[in-house]
C-alpha cells in the first residue's frame, strides 16, 4: 500500500473544519468565498504544518508550533538515519548531500535540478543511483521536462532536465528552518523561497490524485516555462502557480498561444473565475482540480 502525507482536505478533517472540506467537494464557489479567508489562513497553518500525520497530532495536542517543528526536525533525523540503515554505504553521503540541496534548489528562480549545486563540479552519473534510491523510496518527486505537449506526455519527456522537491511542504519548511513567525506575517509564507512553498504544495496536492502523469514545460531557450503540465485522460492541462494574487500568466498565455490547449488552469490566492481560455481555480481547491475541470 502506497501511504502519503495528509493533503489539504484531509488536513481540514483532521483539525476539526471537516465542513470546510465538505464545501470544497460540492464546489459552491459564493460559499467557499464567503470563507476565502479561513480558507487562506489555514492554508497558511499547513504549509508550515504539513501533512504528515505525527506533525498535525502534535499541533491538534499542543497548538504549538515550536512543537510542531520539533517534530518534523525528529522526522528529518529519522529519514537520515534510515539513510544509512538502508542504502548501499557507498552511495550514503552522496544520498544526504543530494536530499539537502533541495531547498537550494527550489529557492532558485529556475528550479531545474543543477548537480553543481550539490558540490562544485558533481556529475549527473555520480548521483544517479543517490537519486534513484530517493525516489524509489518516495522521499523525492523528480518531476521532468517535456519537449511538447502530445498524448501519452510520457512519450516527450525529456529526462535529463527535471525539477526534484520533497514528498511535504512541512517537512520542506523545516529543512529551509524557516522560522514560525513568517505564518503571522500575512502572506509572507507563500511568496518565501521565490514562492518554492507553494509549488511544493500543488505538487503535492496533484500526487495525491495518483494517477495523474506531471510533468513541466520550458521553452527551447528557456523564455518561457509552465510550472506543471499534467494529463487528465484525453487532455493535456497546464497548471501555472502563482503565489498571492498576480494573475499575470505571461509564460501560459505563450503555451497556449503555441500548442492550442483547450484547457488551461491558473492556481493562485484569487477566487474560482472562469475565463474563455483559462480556469483560475484557489490554491486550497487545487486538489479537486480533475472534478473542476
Amino acid at each position: 500500500m502506497d501511504l502519503y502525507p495528509l493533503n489539504f482536505k484531509e488536513f481540514l478533517i483532521a483539525i476539526g473544519e471537516e465542513e470546510l472540506s465538505k464545501l470544497i467537494d460540492k464546489k459552491d464557489w459564493n460559499l467557499i468565498n464567503i470563507f476565502k479567508d479561513k480558507y487562506i489562513d489555514l492554508l497558511r497553518k499547513y504549509y508550515f504544518i504539513g501533512g504528515m500525520p505525527a506533525a498535525i497530532n502534535k499541533y491538534i495536542e499542543t497548538t504549538d508550533f515550536k512543537q510542531v517543528r520539533k517534530t518534523q526536525n525528529q522526522l528529518l533525523k529519522a529519514y537520515e538515519e534510515d539513510f544509512s540503515k538502508h542504502a548501499p554505504s557507498e552511495i550514503v553521503p552522496r544520498l544526504k548531500m543530494l536530499w539537502n540541496s533541495i531547498p537550494a534548489q527550489l529557492a532558485k528562480e529556475n528550479k531545474k535540478f543543477i548537480y553543481g549545486l550539490i558540490k562544485e563540479g558533481a556529475r549527473a552519473r555520480e548521483y544517479e543511483l543517490a537519486l534513484s534510491w530517493l525516489i524509489d523510496c518516495g522521499l523525492v518527486y523528480k518531476i521532468d521536462r517535456i519537449n511538447k505537449p502530445n498524448i501519452p506526455l510520457i512519450a516527450y519527456q525529456d529526462t535529463s532536465a527535471f525539477k526534484l522537491y520533497t514528498f511535504d511542504v512541512g517537512l520542506l519548511g523545516a529543512m529551509t528552518k524557516i522560522d514560525e513567525k513568517i505564518l503571522l506575517e500575512g502572506s509572507k509564507i507563500f511568496t518565501e523561497f521565490k514562492g518554492s512553498f507553494t509549488e511544493q504544495f500543488v505538487l503535492t496536492e496533484l500526487k495525491s490524485n495518483k494517477d495523474i502523469p506531471i510533468f513541466y514545460w520550458s521553452a527551447e531557450k528557456a523564455t518561457a516555462e509552465v510550472d506543471f503540465i499534467i494529463q487528465l485522460g484525453i487532455d493535456v492541462v497546464p497548471i501555472e502557480v502563482k503565489a498571492e494574487q498576480n494573475l499575470k500568466a505571461k509564460s501560459l498565455k505563450e503555451f497556449v498561444t503555441k500548442y492550442n490547449t483547450t484547457k488551461n488552469v491558473r492556481t493562485s490566492m484569487a477566487e474560482y473565475k472562469k475565463e474563455e481560455w483559462l480556469i483560475n481555480i484557489p490554491l486550497y481547491a487545487i486538489g479537486e482540480i480533475e472534478k473542476i475541470i
